[in-house]
């Protein structure tokens, strides 16, 4: 209903007074921080320029036009029709794909257009083409000189044991001839000082100090989120210049080195793909990031922090900026520098091919030295990679290239990536390592001209692995990969989320609205299907408790589904087996939604934990015990991100579906935890195990463990289920009630079962903040569950929304 304002142009005007008598600046600019994308700009009738590529900075020289009172216009073209008339125009060869597939209801030919690609729909977003300026526009004045750039990156010399900053200042020079002057900087906290003489050119040019942190100073290195602290130190940058004009520049400096490790691996072929942060390999664990609204500007600073903030209160260390979306906020990365999340940043370009026509590579060869420039001194930023799935989009032909024709899309594939973009980024900035896709295959991509036969795989990079189709808790069916940068499951939002944007008639899974939200092809039956092997499907015959019923096991599923392939790369980080292994990275698709509707999100769009995101805060414990299946075996791993060795106990516990006493319980203690690795601690036969407990069957019993310690110190308990849940023999209906308290800002449940209850769920409705704790196995009378709230809330209020559901209140 709404696509015509798509279709339609608009102009943004305003007038405004000058602040400032115009008569006395050299320079006067107006300057555009995010025009989002096509316009053409005037000020006082004058057109000062056009604007085309969303990602860029724009800024014009107004000193000539600016009066005392003014009118400034920015007048927008559609992007969609802009992008249809950039590939009409487009005679060479045809830019695949012309449009979404009929299921996201999107618009067609984004490719063309340097605009952030998912505004004109995804498999789990809307179409909404946005046209407006997205960020800051401002006037700037000057006489003399102006900082344009600034920053900061460390780098350590071995040898010599010492710290380095390279300071980069990029200015405008007014004046025509050049300007001397003295720059000091200043890090009071690590007793270094450092002024040294510097003379700027006429027009815009950059300036490099390399800064030498005194040795005598003991510096605190940045580390990721479970690693150590985010230590950062003030530094202040003093410029000096004789024209008598001075700038002071406050920041914040980190230490931190990264290299990406990609060497052979005894008893395998292929490369190692991992992270080495501050000379530590790190096992990278977190998940992708898409934009967090399809409306830019209400991004606000506490959206931004509520679902980073979450992502870390889940045990991750990363995410991936993913490449169909927008190059994120200031704000954004600083929480992540605070916080410790690493960032796999991708460049702006996501499944499909581009045109590499000489105005299209020119302005983004703007975009890119722009936003380098802007996010380099960002210590979270561990990795540049130039597109999302376009190597693989080659390599597997997704779109039907006659082969004689390939030769021409490698190339323009060598140009856009490698040629310039690559070019741009290993100029600008050379603390980092770059790689051209996602998924790759690293060095043996390059090798192989930067297109390899196979992206996928497993001994090389990285890979992207969805199976819809296989039984998600059989773990044989996932890749042995070196690093899995994307895999993933749907799930249907809560019920109070969805509740806001739909009536009563939409309350069911096949619905109009239902239909209409599901972007991905089949995405509603894939989940049902999922649900089938395991669970029995809701019958109720209350239509809204059979859509509730529904939405819960939708995330009771991916939360399962999820959970068994991530405990799988974990496990698989310290062996080789038939060549395959080493997984060093899991970051699962996708953290966080754009709209509310089903995607494959762990946070719904307003921030509410699914299922899945509780379940991560335990398959990404620093420490987990984590058990698998193979030919009757039972076999339990010990996974550690800690840096030192722990000796432990496992805890074995047996328990039969129908009771609360433990069948048998097993101590195995003096359990090497080797730190950083995953080994094994515990096998037997199922068969064994479950004849030592008084003849337990498959079907009856159910297996949980944990590792312990001294002082209370534990990993979360996990479970291995011995059989599907719709089979299980002795599980009953249980009475869960729940008291709530108040404790200082928290609020206390204190819930009780009468039965096993799998899958334990509280939900109060759109109250806003998170349990300690969520979708839980009940194996015993009374848990305790912390809610911790975003907003004010009361007893009361908690109270009367909450629901309690287990998996037998699925009728």
């Amino acid at each position: 209903m709404y696509r015509w304002i798509s279709l339609d142009n608009w102009t943004y005007s305003r007038t405004f007074k000058t602040p400032f008598d115009v008569r006395k600046w050299q320079k006067v600019n107006l300057v555009f921080e995010g025009v989002d994308t096509v316009a053409q700009i005037l000020l006082n009738n004058v057109t000062l320029g056009r604007t085309d590529n969303m990602f860029n900075r724009y800024s014009f020289d107004i000193a000539r036009v600016i009066q005392e009172v003014n009118f400034v216009e920015v007048r927008f073209l559609s992007a969609v029709s802009y992008a249809a008339e950039q590939s009409r125009c487009h005679k060479a060869h045809s830019i695949p794909p012309a449009c979404p597939p009929p299921v996201q209801q999107g618009e067609c030919h984004v490719n063309f257009i340097r605009k952030e690609q998912c505004s004109f729909s995804w498999d789990w977003g809307p179409s909404f083409p946005t046209q407006g300026i997205w960020k800051d526009v401002r006037i700037e004045a000057y006489n003399h000189y102006h900082l344009i750039y600034f920053s900061i990156t460390p780098f350590f010399v071995k040898n010599a044991q010492q710290w380095y900053l390279e300071v980069e200042s990029i200015f405008d020079v007014v004046s025509s001839k050049p300007i001397a002057g003295l720059v000091t900087v200043n890090i009071p906290k690590l007793q270094t000082q450092q002024t040294f003489n510097v003379k700027l050119q006429p027009g815009e040019g950059s300036i490099v100090l390399l800064v030498n942190i005194n040795k005598s100073a003991a510096v605190e290195a940045w580390w990721p989120n479970g690693h150590g602290k985010q230590t950062g130190y003030n530094m202040t940058t003093t410029f000096m210049m004789e024209a008598g004009c001075q700038i002071e520049k406050v920041s914040k400096v980190y230490f931190r080195t990264v290299e990406l490790v990609q060497e052979p691996i005894p008893g395998s072929p292929g490369l190692s793909f991992y992270f080495r942060i501050n000379g530590r390999p790190i096992f990278i664990k977190g998940s992708n990031w898409i934009p967090a609204d399809s409306f830019q500007d209400r991004v606000t600073y506490d959206t931004l922090r509520l679902l980073l903030k979450s992502a870390a209160d889940a045990n991750m260390n990363a995410l991936r900026v993913w490449g169909g979306g927008v190059y994120e906020q200031d704000e954004f990365y600083d929480i992540c520098d605070e916080i410790g999340i690493m960032i796999w940043q991708d460049f702006m370009f996501a499944c499909a091919l581009y045109p590499t026509n000489q105005n299209y590579l020119e302005s983004v060869r703007a975009e890119v030295s722009h936003q380098v420039r802007r996010l380099k001194s960002h210590p979270s930023i561990i990795l540049w990679s130039g597109n999302n799935e376009n190597e693989a989009a080659i390599a597997g032909n997704w779109f039907s290239i006659p082969a004689p024709d390939r030769g021409v899309y490698i190339k323009d594939y060598v140009t856009l990536y490698v040629k310039n973009i690559r070019e741009i980024v290993l100029s600008e900035d050379k603390s980092r390592p770059f790689v051209a896709s996602s998924p790759t295959n690293g060095l043996e991509s390059v090798k192989e001209g930067w297109l390899s036969q196979d992206p996928y795989d497993t001994h090389y990079g990285d890979t992207h692995f969805y199976d819809y189709n296989s039984d998600c808790w059989n773990w044989t069916v996932y890749p042995r990969t070196r690093f899995a940068s994307e895999y993933g499951f749907q799930s249907w939002p809560s019920f109070s989320t969805i509740e806001k944007v739909s009536s009563p008639e939409d309350w069911s899974y096949t619905s109009n609205f239902s239909l209409h939200r599901q972007h991905h092809e089949g995405g509603n039956i894939q989940m049902l299907q999922e649900i089938e092997r395991h669970f029995k499907l809701p019958q109720s015959p209350d239509p809204v408790k059979k859509f509730k019923d529904m939405i819960y096991l939708t995330q009771v599923m991916q939360a399962q589904c999820i959970k068994t392939e991530t405990e799988f790369y974990r496990f698989s980080q310290s062996e080789i087996i038939n060549g395959e292994g080493h997984t060093m990275g899991a970051l699962y698709w996708q953290l966080n939604d754009i709209w509310q509707a089903p995607s494959w999100a762990s946070l719904e769009y307003g921030g509410k934990w699914k299922l899945l995101h509780y379940f991560a805060q335990n398959f990404f414990a620093p420490l987990l015990p984590v058990a698998y299946e193979d030919k009757g075996m039972l076999h339990i791993y010990s996974v550690s991100d800690f840096h030192e060795d722990h000796k432990l106990t496992l805890r074995v516990v047996v328990h039969a579906w129908s009771s609360l006493e433990p069948v048998c319980i097993l101590a195995k203690e003096g359990v090497t935890v080797k730190a950083q690795s995953a080994l094994p601690i515990y096998k037997e036969s199922i068969s064994d195990l479950l004849e030592r407990c008084r003849n337990c069957t498959r079907k009856s019993c159910i297996v949980t463990f944990c590792l312990v310690g001294e002082d209370g110190f534990q990993s979360p308990t996990n479970y291995y289920f011995l059989s599907s849940l719709k089979d299980a023999v002795g599980l009953e209906k249980t009475q869960l009630s729940a008291s709530v308290s108040q404790q200082d800002d928290t609020y206390i449940f204190v819930l009780q079962t009468t039965a096993i209850a799998p899958f334990v769920t509280l939900d109060v409705g759109s109250i806003k903040g998170r349990f300690s704790d969520n979708g839980f196995l009940m194996t015993e009378k009374k848990k305790v569950v912390v809610f911790y709230p975003w907003e004010p809330t009361s007893v009361e209020e908690l109270e009367s929304s909450l629901t309690l559901t287990s998996l037998l209140d699925v009728v």
